[in-house]
């Protein structure tokens, strides 16, 4: 029997992280946002004031990036920066694991690098970006297992600025991996109806896009952006 089409706009992450965005455009993502109710935007720290202040008075919740998008800074600067982040407005959090330290076998470090930022969170939701274009299966699960064990909101495919974006198999793997308690968020070249149901049905339940509109609206997207 065929499944009822999601509300995609429900699961959807209305983001603009380029390093050229403009005011203008970081406030006409907030008016999509909030026309066609998605449950948040997604933007770089340093506009979180202005995208609150297009956000007033509407129920779309407001997300930054940390350590976006190489997660190589130290520790204490990704605490920071999700410290400040939050101060200016920010509702929920997406930081980036040092994946050069996993790929080395440091896990204490990469613990160590979660369990920090996740302190400063408190209740707020914790997504962490594992870019799993850079990663194997079992690097996969063993990142997902430490989330677990930190207790994060969300493990997130991708920053969408390396060499790939989400997988369907990426998503199963880590809905398999990171327990009951741990969603999934898949972002990087989700950018139609039919990927984004693909992601859905894999088991996100977050989906980051700069494609929001064409997803809601069934019409298609540019083949680049986020």
């Amino acid at each position: 029997m065929t499944q009822p089409e999601p509300d995609y706009a429900r699961y959807i992450d209305h983001t603009l992280l380029a390093a050229d965005a403009t005011e203008a455009q970081i406030c006409q993502l907030c008016d999509e946002a909030r026309e066609h109710q998605f449950y948040a935007v997604c933007v770089n720290a340093g506009y979180v004031p202005l995208a609150k202040n297009c956000l007033q008075g509407s129920n779309v919740q407001l997300c930054a990036v940390i350590g976006f998008p190489l997660g190589a800074t130290l520790t204490c600067v990704k605490a920071f920066e999700a410290k400040a982040a939050i101060a200016a407005g920010a509702q929920e959090i997406d930081m980036v694991i040092n994946v050069g330290w996993l790929k080395s076998g440091n896990l204490a470090a990469v613990k160590a690098d979660i369990a920090a930022v996740r302190e400063v969170c408190g209740p707020i939701p914790l997504k962490v970006i594992l870019e799993t274009c850079l990663l194997d299966e079992a690097q996969i699960v063993k990142i997902c297992e430490i989330c677990r064990d930190l207790q994060v909101a969300f493990v997130k495919t991708s920053t969408g600025f390396s060499r790939g974006g989400a997988r369907v198999e990426d998503v199963a793997l880590m809905k398999a991996s990171a327990g009951e308690k741990v969603a999934v968020k898949a972002s990087g070249a989700v950018r139609d109806r039919q990927t984004a149901r693909a992601m859905i049905d894999a088991g996100a339940t977050r989906i980051g896009t700069s494609s929001g509109v064409a997803i809601v609206t069934g019409t298609s997207a540019a083949a680049t952006g986020y």
